[in-house]
């Protein structure tokens, strides 16, 4: 007992932490470890602490006091968040909830992804009914790997929701069950430290992330989210963010990285998200409402492309990595055009270079017959897009090691590919002999415009006699996700379906019911 006492004694005010966890061992109920920092939103290592110092009774993993601690509980839960009350009256979307992220693609370390609670996505989506007019708004998904836009588009189908990931897995099953169930779900790729896709862009009215837990992966996808306001003076950002109780000089990094955006904090609320896992910090996470002011944005200007690539805290791309040495050549051969990514500064100094993520945003200005474009460790998940949006005739990227899974099938329309250790060739094809390749090859071929655009101008080629008005409509209704959006930013999964899209539509019969 003078254990337990001097270790509240020394939490000071924040030992009501301490005493909930007490509580709650105390109630009967069997705790695994996990449940109990969860419950409690008390860090591991400070659950630890406590349990060594109490007796208890165990079941296999699970355990609990072997009699109530007189004198020592008390704590109780925390306060209830804005939305606790509203809960009860959702248990149906609740339970779907569950079921979707059980189903839901696992997360991947290298990503930071950490699992959220259903009720935890199902409490935001409330919150953003509750606090915002939500008929008629478009709500953007900074990383969804929690699946918060299913829970807001089936609370509140009157919402628009894009959501932007770099994972295709996660945005393969969005896109999947968005189509099942019949939401105004869209999704988008995007690697954030490349750009925001162009049809994200000035697109939203309220932004939700849940990104990296660093500075540096706060600031960016807050910057990308504000990025993505359309309205400028009532646009809002919700923010999940968490660290241990133990680590307040962290919340503070990550603040001073916020207050560098010249963004307002509405309200903070804490421990709001609960995961499955991130036991060093309590498997919870505050909720921030951030509001833009008028000097947001030259801030984030200013600010965006200066973060970096290491964002994570695992992986190759983790702030604590070493940064991966730039390709020391170019491939034998005749000498590239453009060099893209970093190059070592001597290497071919008077070659024109170009940024990742300006080679992405816009085509390059000249048409070059050989390119070389140089991927760090981390970001191999854009070559496929680097390799689209280009035009050349000969592509060489050089990775930071031997590519694993290259995506021949998708890039196959294209190119021929081959590989010789960590380097790959990409070789243009001669143009299609079908109509049906034609179409194709001239969407991939245009990789910046609209997609929805070029295909259409393309089947109006194909098929004499159809107007612009009837190709428009074969189109939306054969891939309406193809509207407003590059083959850039397009999902693998769609990317996928496009080919027997392509074909249907030289077929498919037009307003009036012929297929010309």
């Amino acid at each position: 007992m003078e254990a337990i006492a001097a270790l509240i004694a020394q939490a000071g005010v924040d030992g009501r932490r301490l005493r909930t966890v007490l509580t709650l061992l105390g109630d009967g109920r069997w705790w695994t470890l996990a449940d109990l920092v969860r419950e409690s939103a008390t860090s591991r290592r400070t659950v630890e602490a406590l349990l060594r110092e109490v007796e208890l009774e165990r079941s296999g993993e699970r355990f609990r006091l072997r009699e109530p601690l007189i004198g020592l509980t008390g704590g109780g839960l925390a306060p209830a968040d804005p939305v606790a009350h509203l809960l009860p009256g959702h248990a149906g979307l609740v339970a779907r909830m569950e079921e979707l992220i059980a189903k839901a693609p696992r997360g991947r370390q290298a990503l930071d992804h950490v699992a959220a609670t259903a009720d935890t996505v199902v409490r935001r989506a409330l919150l953003l009914d509750a606090r915002f007019w939500l008929e008629g708004a478009r709500l953007l998904c900074v990383g969804d790997h929690d699946l918060t836009s299913l829970a807001t588009a089936m609370l509140h189908p009157g919402v628009e929701v894009t959501v932007v990931d770099i994972d295709e897995r996660i945005l393969a099953y969005i896109s999947e069950q968005a189509d099942r169930l019949g939401l105004a779900v869209r999704t988008r790729w995007a690697d954030l430290r490349l750009g925001l896709p162009a049809s994200a862009q000035s697109w939203a009215d309220l932004a939700v992330t849940d990104p990296p837990y660093t500075p540096e992966g706060i600031g960016l996808f807050v910057s990308r989210a504000v990025e993505g306001l359309r309205d400028r003076e009532r646009g809002r950002i919700l923010l999940a963010y968490g660290a241990s109780e133990r680590t307040p000089a962290l919340a503070l990094k990550v603040q001073h990285a916020l207050s560098q955006l010249n963004l307002v904090n509405e309200a903070i609320y804490p421990d709001f998200n609960r995961y499955f896992g991130a036991e060093a910090i309590g498997s919870a996470a505050d909720l921030y409402i951030l509001r833009p002011t008028t000097k947001t944005w030259p801030a984030v200007a200013a600010r965006v492309d200066g973060f970096g690539a290491a964002i994570y805290t695992h992986g190759p791309q983790s702030i604590e990595s070493a940064p991966a040495p730039a390709p020391a050549s170019a491939a034998a051969g005749p000498a590239p055009e453009v060099l893209v990514g970093e190059w070592p500064k001597d290497l071919l100094a008077k070659t024109p270079r170009a940024r990742l993520a300006t080679w992405l945003a816009k085509p390059y200005a000249s048409d070059p017959a050989r390119v070389a474009i140089a991927v760090p460790a981390g970001l191999e998940a854009a070559l496929p897009r680097l390799l689209l949006a280009t035009r050349a005739q000969h592509v060489q990227v050089t990775l930071a090691g031997p590519p694993k899974d290259l995506p021949t099938e998708l890039l196959s329309a294209v190119y021929g590919l081959t590989v010789e250790g960590r380097t790959v060739h990409a070789v243009r094809l001669p143009p299609p002999a079908t109509a049906e390749g034609r179409i194709l090859r001239r969407v991939l071929d245009n990789a910046h415009g609209k997609l929805a655009n070029t295909w259409r101008e393309a089947l109006i080629k194909a098929r004499d006699g159809l107007t612009k008005k009837q190709a428009r409509a074969i189109v939306g209704r054969l891939a309406p996700w193809a509207d407003d959006v590059t083959v850039l930013e397009l999902p693998a999964c769609r990317l996928q379906q496009l080919p027997a899209a392509v074909a249907a539509s030289l077929t498919a019969p037009d307003a009036a019911g012929s297929p010309d």
